[in-house]
């Protein structure tokens, strides 16, 4: 599985909590926007993560 940042955006605005976690991210590590969705696409998808499914779902429909 590899790193979109388009399906990781999509998965981002359908699920709230994403979008939280993006924000502290964001705001405790002082990182730009696309850094800070890499940084979650590692710690919430990659490597069976708890939206992997989902990811590849939305990986699929592309």
């Amino acid at each position: 599985m590899k790193y979109n940042k388009t399906v990781m955006t999509k998965l981002i605005n359908e699920h709230r909590e994403l979008h939280d976690e993006l924000k502290r991210i964001k705001a405790e590590m002082g990182l730009e926007k696309n850094f800070a969705i890499k940084a979650l696409y590692h710690s919430a998808v990659a490597d069976s993560g708890r939206y992997m499914q989902e990811y590849q779902d939305l990986e699929r429909l592309q």
